[in-house]
């Protein structure tokens, strides 16, 4: 991983179905190499009935965008 990114960061999404959106990290997986963007790469997730959830359902999940996907943008300089 050459770049140094973190939670918080505001990155670009350089390739991929999301190519050219902004958006700000909220998860990190290091040793998977992904990254999980705010309102970017959620997915429907189907729930199988349990005793914790008697109903199933659905749920949404963030999905990891690879880290090499991903560019830090820089905030405005003065």
């Amino acid at each position: 991983m050459a770049q140094n990114l973190k939670t918080g960061d505001n990155v670009i999404v350089i390739s991929g179905n999301h190519k050219g959106k902004t958006a700000k990290i909220v998860k990190m997986d290091k040793k998977n190499g992904k990254a999980c963007l705010e309102g970017i790469g959620i997915v429907e997730r189907h729930m199988k009935k349990t005793m914790y959830n008697p109903q199933g359902g659905k749920k949404k999940v963030h999905v990891g965008i690879d880290l090499s996907n991903l560019k830090k943008v820089e905030g405005k300089k003065k």
